[in-house]
């Protein structure tokens, strides 16, 4: 393979883990806001529940900055696209997101039970919002999004916001629901004590099963959804124009990956046992570190299925299949590809090496006489 070729392969892969980054590491803030209302009766319950993501929230956003990032600058089109046909999914997003620090900033202001429970009612929506967004978002791309580019590739996109909630993207949307939803009680379950720990330790198996079984359901009906399959030849070391090719929608393309390199099989495999192995250490309440990184596989297995199941496309269009974006002609050149290769293999290393060196200072759990003798606690 040459050079080109190969940084293509390089950012294709850095954009999967950085997908599974934001899903894993920001996933689990997700999942804790979720489980707010229900393992937390108390204020001071909840106050436990929000403090144990508090000191690290921010840190964790790190990820889908970086994700956002890398698809502007390694992936023009395909961020492009992305943000102009989702515009309002985004902007829905965004503004979920928004909920989560002025929540935490403003819960604590008063003491008036109203208050602090339209503030946790807030939280709840920054944490289910994100969630079902960005499954909706997979599930639409798997079918295909209905834009096209022409002769000089100017973007049309024919779609609406309310297309985008159709039946199979919903089913997506619930399984990253209950998949971010199992992360954060089984790290709720590690970080917490007593009644809450017990309440989220109950959470994690509802949501570990729920994840299987909706992966599950996802899975047989792929098998009888339409894929999208080159059909032309495409240079991996040619020029980024994407309306060079030839793409046909096809039943069975979603499959065929697997089919032709059965080791990718190993991932919806891992999507399956992460979360089944995580619900059945969780109960016990030993060796919460395990637990959580299996269920961080399971989250691994379920995204990179869906990449897998795509590649070499990176986004489908449902119109007008030959303007599909694929791996082969949707990079930035092989300069920025290049620069943007060295700046990650010396930056990146650092992120996770600071980022562990954070969650080592903060590991323990939380309690409420820890918060109740913390001045700067939540």
């Amino acid at each position: 393979m040459e050079a080109y070729e190969i940084l293509r392969l390089i950012w294709w892969a850095v954009l999967g883990i950085l997908l599974i980054g934001i899903a894993v590491m920001d996933g689990f803030d997700l999942g804790t806001a979720i489980l707010l209302p229900f393992v937390a009766r108390t204020d001071g319950e909840r106050r436990v529940v929000i403090n144990t993501v508090g000191p690290v929230w921010e840190g964790n956003q790190v990820w889908f900055i970086l994700g956002g990032g890398a698809t502007f600058a390694a992936w023009p089109p395909l961020y492009a696209v992305a943000f102009s046909g989702f515009y309002f999914a985004m902007l829905l997003l965004l503004l979920a997101l928004i909920l989560r620090p002025v929540g935490f900033k403003f819960r604590s202001k008063l003491t008036d039970p109203r208050w602090r429970a339209f503030w946790d009612g807030a939280l709840f929506v920054s944490g289910l919002v994100p969630a079902l967004v960005f499954g909706v978002a997979f599930g639409n791309v798997l079918q295909g999004v209905p834009f096209r580019f022409d002769a000089d590739l100017r973007m049309t996109y024919e779609g609406s916001f309310w297309a985008l909630f159709n039946p199979f993207a919903l089913l997506c949307g619930l399984v990253s629901v209950a998949m971010l939803t199992m992360h954060g009680a089984v790290w709720l379950s590690g970080k917490t004590r007593n009644l809450v720990q017990q309440r989220a330790q109950r959470a994690a198996v509802f949501a570990g099963l729920a994840t299987v079984v909706l992966f599950a359901i996802g899975g047989f009906w792929v098998q009888h959804l339409d894929g999208y399959a080159v059909q032309s030849a495409i240079d991996p070391n040619g020029p980024s124009n994407p309306v060079l090719k030839q793409v046909a929608q096809m039943p069975g393309a979603l499959l065929a990956n697997y089919s032709a390199m059965p080791i990718t099989m190993a991932l919806p495999a891992l999507g399956f046992a992460g979360p089944l192995l995580a619900a059945m250490m969780v109960r016990g309440g030993h060796l919460p570190a395990l637990t959580w990184l299996l269920s961080a596989l399971g989250i691994a297995g379920i995204i990179g299925t869906a990449g897998v199941s795509l590649f070499p496309l990176l986004l489908p269009s449902a119109i007008d299949p030959n303007s599909s974006l694929s791996v082969w002609d949707a990079s930035s050149s092989k300069l920025t590809l290049g620069v943007m290769t060295a700046v990650t293999g010396i930056f990146l290393p650092l992120i996770i090496i600071y980022t562990s060196w954070v969650y080592r200072v903060m590991r323990g759990p939380v309690t409420i006489d820890q918060i109740s003798d913390e001045n700067h606690s939540y």
